[in-house]
């Protein structure tokens, strides 16, 4: 049965008009609330993931549980359906199972709060605000096994319960979850920014609500929500066509020797809806990468893949989610049945947004972006300090990987940037002030980005000196299937890691391992994909790559992707380079493709170990499959 909101006035909302002025100074008061939530969550929290990086997000929901300002969208009308309590003043839910709540967090790593906010009797908003803790028990450091079977071996999952209840604070639900943990003072510290955050939130809405009136704050949410819609629904009209269009892209591996694992979705409009169906994506996998995609967070994807493209003055909020059907099939790689693992989704995640971009280009390829850096690459030390006067004290580090931005219509991607706009790289001098380790480079990876008039941005190049035996993890992506290209441009380089002993020999690991033993002295050479191109390699600038080759984003080798003869110092021989562009345009035969994949399938897996030094995945089969056989 749905929830019980325990209200003592019951007093409807009434709706009155509100005038321009008024809707834009609320409107902004929220979108700042939201920010002195970001802000309160790094000051008070403690792990690198969450302090350093910014790994959580934030939402202010109106009094029905939709979305004003936030970034992936409302849970809260899935929670209320399926919680089965009340919800009071004084109360504040806590939890991080995913199928508690139909996929909106994704993973047992991501801890949620939310904060039903109460004025005069009657509930008026919500706030929450979830983040990535790093560590949360099970059999592995970090809780994110790569070859985990099922969501029980991936640490501590917590059900919707009342951290807070009534005004009190649950102390022994407390102690419990901390005692599942690697880290409970990280844990501890992060959960209270988050609590900390929500109810700031809170006291903004208050404030909103006790300056205007609790009348004119409701009704203002429901205007920029109306506002929303009424600009999406032009959108849709403009951007996408009721001529069906599908677009598919990949998962690499799945860190136990198979793959790619397709993700398919085709899109249309019906009427005023889009339609937007993954039929055709992959079963879901044995291992951990599985993707647990709730309906409503990919309509938020959807949303802001649109606002940002074609009118990014539009306040993206749930406005809209009538306007758009989902249709994820159930036992999919993005709609797993339970108990299946899902800690590895992150690289489904990212890859949703290269799909959309694949999707809405199509109609109009002048707005179409190259695939780009869709994940967040992760990276897990741990151990014990055997540094000098270190105690061998226990340490462990997670940290998410930069990489290249895709090429855009309005111009180049920029080089080492995260997947998340608001994500920041945890600093060197941090590492090494915290972790036995030594950070020797850290630099963009030349000519990683692809080549096109407009170059996509180059992958990273971060090298970890390790000073203390331990173990590592890595999580990563886009080793096997290349990002693509548009327009005419090229698909970026892919990653790699190399793992540099301390003898000076040399070993290429896979992008998705487990405890791997690292001693003292040894190197991880951690590098990053780029993005793909946009547009005709040969129609750049000749001067501009040769400034490039200067500033070390290209080579005089890669140079040649853009038919440009230069040497080291980036001086371009015109004769020649007019010469090889002359060449090249002669050996293209026929218009240039609007996408560019690489050479297949099959032409990776036959080159794969000559070109990544790996074995290439095995194609995956499914029980269902071997019985239909």
């Amino acid at each position: 049965m749905p929830a019980t909101i325990v209200q003592t006035n019951h007093t409807p909302f009434a709706k009155v008009a509100i005038d321009p002025v008024t809707l834009d100074i609320i409107e902004n008061a929220l979108r700042n609330a939201r920010v002195e939530m970001d802000a309160t969550l790094v000051r008070t929290a403690m792990s690198p993931g969450i302090r350093e990086q910014g790994d959580a997000f934030p939402l202010i929901a109106d009094h029905t549980g939709k979305m004003i300002v936030g970034q992936f969208g409302s849970f809260i009308g899935g929670f209320l359906s399926n919680y089965d309590g009340t919800l009071e003043d004084g109360d504040m839910i806590f939890l991080s199972d995913p199928y508690s709540v139909d996929g909106a967090i994704s993973h047992s790593n991501d801890w949620l709060v939310l904060l039903p906010v109460f004025k005069d009797g009657r509930l008026i908003a919500y706030t929450s605000m979830f983040g990535h803790q790093s560590d949360i028990g099970g059999k592995v450091v970090g809780s994110m096994p790569i070859n985990a079977r099922s969501i029980y071996e991936e640490g501590v999952r917590i059900p919707p319960v009342k951290i807070w209840k009534k005004g009190e604070y649950n102390a022994d639900l407390m102690k419990l979850v901390m005692h599942q943990t690697r880290k409970p003072d990280w844990c501890a510290a992060d959960l209270n920014a988050l609590i900390a955050s929500c109810r700031v939130a809170a006291r903004r809405v208050v404030e909103m609500a006790e300056r205007f009136g609790d009348d004119v704050y409701v009704s203002a949410t429901q205007e920029l929500l109306a506002r929303n819609h009424r600009a999406m629904k032009t959108l849709l009209g403009q951007a996408v066509s009721e001529e069906p269009v599908s677009f598919e892209d990949y998962i690499c591996d799945d860190g136990m020797g198979f793959g790619p694992y397709r993700i398919k979705c085709t899109m249309w409009r019906d009427g005023e809806t889009v339609v937007l169906d993954f039929d055709g994506t992959d079963p879901q996998s044995v291992a951990s990468i599985n993707f647990y995609l709730n309906e409503n967070m990919f309509k938020m994807f959807f949303g802001i893949y649109m606002i940002m493209v074609f009118d990014p003055q539009i306040l993206f909020n749930d406005g809209f989610y009538d306007l758009i059907d989902v249709r994820i099939p159930e036992g999919s790689l993005l709609k797993p049945r339970f108990p299946a693992a899902l800690s590895g989704r992150t690289h489904a995640l990212g890859r949703i947004f290269d799909i959309l971009g694949g999707l809405l280009g199509q109609k109009t390829p002048e707005f179409l972006n190259a695939a780009g850096f869709s994940s967040s690459p992760h990276l897990f030390y741990a151990g014990n300090d055997t540094r000098p006067g270190k105690g061998h004290a226990w340490f462990q580090l997670f940290q998410i990987g930069f990489g290249g931005i895709p090429g855009r219509p309005l111009g180049d991607g920029p080089d080492g940037h995260s997947l998340w706009p608001g994500f920041t790289n945890v600093p060197n001098e941090f590492l090494e002030r915290y972790f036995p380790m030594m950070i020797e480079r850290y630099s963009t990876e030349p000519d990683s980005g692809g080549a096109g008039l407009h170059r996509g941005g180059n992958g990273i190049h971060m090298t970890y000196r390790f000073l203390s035996a331990g173990t590592i993890a890595i999580h990563d992506d886009r080793w096997f299937v290349p990002p693509w290209g548009v327009n005419g441009g090229d698909p970026g380089k892919r990653a790699r890691k190399i793992l540099e002993k301390a003898d000076g020999s040399q070993v290429i690991v896979g992008n998705k391992v487990e405890d791997l033993a690292v001693e003292e002295g040894d190197q991880l050479h951690f590098i990053t994909w780029g993005g793909g191109g946009w547009g005709d390699p040969l129609a750049r600038d000749p001067a501009l790559v040769g400034k490039e080759i200067v500033q070390g984003l290209v080579t005089p080798q890669g140079a040649r992707a853009y038919g440009v003869v230069a040497d080291d110092a980036g001086v371009v021989d015109a004769a020649a380079t007019q010469a090889l562009r002359d060449a090249m345009m002669a050996d293209r035969g026929g218009a240039l493709p609007v996408f560019n994949t690489g050479p297949g399938l099959d032409a990776l897996r036959a080159a794969c170990q000559a070109e990544t030094g790996l074995p290439a995945p095995i194609p995956p089969v499914w029980p269902q499959a071997e019985a239909a056989e």
